[in-house]
């Protein structure tokens, strides 16, 4: 393996949206800092079930409307 190609694998502190902390390691940074996140899975809508909105809804809308007319013949 050759030397000092590697990154400095390190300790350092992450603070979550709600003020909870943990240690970690990480290539980020300098060894004992800290990481405040502004989105984490405590806060996040897509872990959280939050207010998330339906992307394709105009699609789905628009497939609608073009078919509303369309019946099975029985």
């Amino acid at each position: 393996m050759k030397s000092e190609i590697h990154p400095d694998y390190h300790e350092i502190n992450v603070v979550m949206t709600d003020g909870s902390t943990f240690t970690t390691r990480s290539t980020w940074g300098k060894a004992g800092d800290t990481m405040t996140l502004d989105v984490d899975p405590k806060s996040h809508p897509a872990w959280t079930g939050g207010q998330a909105r339906v992307s394709e809804r105009g699609q789905v809308e628009k497939f609608n409307r073009r078919f509303q007319n369309f019946r099975r013949k029985s």
